[in-house]
C-alpha cells in the first residue's frame, strides 16, 4: 500500500469509525462501525476516495453506479473524477415519477462498475449488480472503499463479480 494510500486510511478511520454494538444492514452485530456518511459528506476525503476508487475502474467501464443511497455520492465522486457518467441503482422502484429502478441514462451492453462504500457480505451491492444486469448491463466489477472481511468477495466470486477494495478491515487495524 502506498504511503498516500495508507494516510487516507487512516484519515478514514479517524473520522468514521465507531465503536460499540451495532447491528449491520446484514443483520451481525459487530463492535465497531464505519459510518460512511462520516467520510462521503467530507469533501477532501471524499475527493480522495473518487481519485482512488477511479484509478482501479476497469478499462472499459463506460458508466459507473451507485446503490441508493450510501453510495451515490461516491459513485458520483468517481465519475467527476473519471468523467464517466453515472447511474444510481434503487432498491425498489419510487411509486411516482418515472418509477425507475436505475436513475440515469443506461442502454443495453453498456459496461458498468458498481461503486460501493462498505462490503460487508455484498449484499447491497449483489442486488445492484442484478438489477443492472437485469437492464441489459454487462456489469465489470465492484470496487469498494472497505471490505470488512465477512463472505463479501466469496458472494461476488459466486456471482462471477470481480471485486476489489481499498481496504480491508484488518488493514485499518479493525
Amino acid at each position: 500500500m502506498s504511503d498516500e494510500l495508507a494516510a487516507l486510511g487512516r484519515d478514514l478511520v479517524d473520522v468514521a469509525v465507531l465503536r460499540g454494538s451495532f447491528v449491520l444492514r446484514s443483520g451481525q452485530t459487530s463492535s465497531y462501525y464505519i459510518d460512511k456518511y462520516r467520510f462521503t459528506t467530507r469533501p477532501r476525503l471524499l475527493k480522495a476516495l473518487g481519485v482512488e476508487l477511479a484509478r482501479r475502474l476497469p478499462a472499459d467501464t463506460q458508466r459507473v453506479a451507485g446503490p441508493v443511497l450510501g453510495a451515490v455520492a461516491l459513485a458520483t465522486a468517481v465519475s467527476l473524477e473519471s468523467g464517466l457518467p453515472s447511474l444510481m441503482v434503487r432498491d425498489a422502484a419510487k411509486e411516482y415519477g418515472t418509477a425507475q429502478l436505475i436513475e440515469g441514462l443506461l442502454e443495453p451492453g453498456d459496461r458498468v462498475t458498481v461503486v460501493e462504500d462498505i462490503v460487508t457480505t455484498g449484499g447491497a451491492a449483489l442486488q445492484a449488480v442484478h438489477t443492472l444486469r437485469a437492464a441489459g448491463a454487462q456489469v465489470l466489477g465492484v470496487i469498494a472503499v472497505v471490505d470488512r472481511e465477512q463472505g463479501g468477495p466469496a458472494a461476488f466470486a459466486d456471482a462471477g463479480v470481480a471485486f476489489q477494495a481499498l481496504f480491508t478491515s484488518g488493514q485499518l487495524g479493525l
